[in-house]
């Protein structure tokens, strides 16, 4: 046996310098290689036995990470990953991310690590400041956007019943455009409520469309809430949020906004306008381990007034009573439905403080200014055709004369010959191209690169 039970939490000092050494390296990539997608029978072969009763030699276990496992990932982080929504931690982040997992931080409570609670609300009020929150706001950080909508939605749902006097029995519905997120879609099954589809408007929900569409519902007394988005993953397109909050005041309605990539915007003075509204919100959340450089999982759940929030998410039992106590404690287990939670928002924190928030505004900019250097590049392109002007940093359009076949097929010869990783996408039943721009090393060289090859 490499390492017997007493030996297994007692420091190993070639362990450590081997992982240290490897992080080195992978923190020095200039820039980080896209790589590949993996093959399930090689990979197999690769793991097997490698689980056995008497462990291995370290060396040899994190050679095959090296040469085989991480070599099946494409990374988030490179600058010509552009699919989905990219990340692009700082090396500020990754480092102090290694600082929180090796201190073993239990972050649910004020009781149990107010230095790292103190921090990230640190981080918090800095974003509700931004979109203009009272200085009443607050709440946690958790995995992911998806996490975000649930616990807010959640919030909104009972906060609602208690108003109305209902149980779970009653019909609550939510109002959403159809480009709402897939979570917040996923949210509704899980939490058994249903949508009022509103009809958009240019792609956008707006607060007229909301007006009409509940003055046209037979119980518009059933809609409890509305969801704005604050850039479509799709199109990083803005909904009309200062229309929304006026309907939403009118009619009662809990108002939530979804940011999680576009929210980030907030920080860009040449878009803050688009945000307008946002500072009626009566929850918000955005994903800094998308555009503010967070590694992966961050995401940041703010509420207008957070006492509805631990009214819906403190968790009862006699062994918790003891992180409920009088003073300023603060627990993030009472903002969302997790009651784990490592303190995430820690590597943001760091990297924020290290390198100013002017920076933070320098780099989101260059994506967006590299979205519409990129939009010219495809108006003045004879056999391609720009969809929309960017309002964000996802930028989609067709190849003239393509079909879904070509695109995948053209995807995935990009990213076989590391060019790029640019997969397709939706647009009205279409399958079309779409960048999506986050990295501050993605620059216009690599962009007509990729063009070139639809030629």
């Amino acid at each position: 046996m490499y390492a017997a039970p007493d030996r297994m939490h007692k420091p190993d000092n070639e362990l450590v310098d081997l992982v240290f050494d490897y992080m080195r390296e992978r923190l020095q990539y200039d820039p980080v290689p896209l790589d590949h997608p993996g093959d399930g029978a090689h990979l197999r072969e690769a793991l097997a036995g490698l689980l056995n009763d008497h462990g291995n030699n370290p060396a040899d276990v994190l050679k095959l990470y090296d040469h085989e496992l991480s070599r099946a990932v494409i990374s988030a982080d490179s600058p010509r990953y552009l699919s989905f929504i990219p990340c692009a931690p700082t090396k500020a982040a990754l480092l102090f991310d290694m600082v929180v997992s090796c201190a073993s931080l239990q972050g649910i409570s004020w009781l149990e690590a107010a230095g790292a609670i103190a921090a990230e609300n640190q981080v918090l009020r800095l974003i509700a400041d931004r979109a203009g929150l009272p200085a009443s706001a607050g709440g946690t950080f958790v995995s992911g956007g998806s996490a975000g909508n649930l616990s807010a939605l959640v919030v909104a749902r009972d906060t609602a019943r208690r108003r109305l006097g209902v149980g779970p029995e009653a019909r609550l519905r939510i109002a959403v455009a159809d480009q709402v997120h897939s979570s917040v879609k996923n949210t509704f099954n899980i939490i058994g409520v249903e949508p009022l589809l509103v009809p958009a408007v240019d792609r956008r929900l707006t607060g007229a469309a909301l007006r009409a569409a509940l003055a046209a519902d037979p119980h518009p007394e059933t809609v409890i809430a509305v969801v704005g988005t604050a850039g479509t993953t799709n199109e990083g397109i803005i909904d009309d949020l200062a229309g929304i909050a006026e309907v939403a005041r009118e009619h009662g309605l809990w108002f939530h906004v979804d940011g999680a990539y576009g929210g980030a915007g907030l920080f860009a003075p040449s878009v803050r306008a688009r945000y307008d509204g946002i500072e009626h919100a009566d929850s918000f959340v955005v994903d800094p381990h998308k555009w503010l450089f967070a590694p992966f999982d961050c995401a940041a759940l703010l509420y207008r007034e957070p006492r509805l929030a631990r009214a819906v998410h403190t968790q009862d039992a006699s062994y918790l009573d003891v992180l409920h106590t009088e003073g300023d404690e603060w627990n993030p287990t009472d903002y969302a439905y997790h009651l784990t939670r490592r303190a995430r928002g820690l590597p943001l924190w760091f990297s924020l403080a290290v390198h100013g928030v002017q920076a933070y505004t320098d780099a989101i900019e260059a994506g967006l200014r590299l979205a519409r250097d990129t939009a010219q590049l495809i108006r003045d392109t004879e056999h391609l055709e720009l969809l929309h002007d960017p309002q964000l940093s996802a930028v989609c359009f067709r190849r003239t004369g393509w079909t879904h076949d070509d695109y995948y097929r053209w995807s995935r010869q990009l990213l076989a010959d590391q060019v790029g990783f640019v997969t397709p996408t939706g647009w009205d039943g279409e399958t079309v191209a779409r960048f999506a721009f986050l990295h501050p090393g993605t620059t216009t060289e690599m962009v007509r690169e990729i063009l070139d090859t639809m030629a």
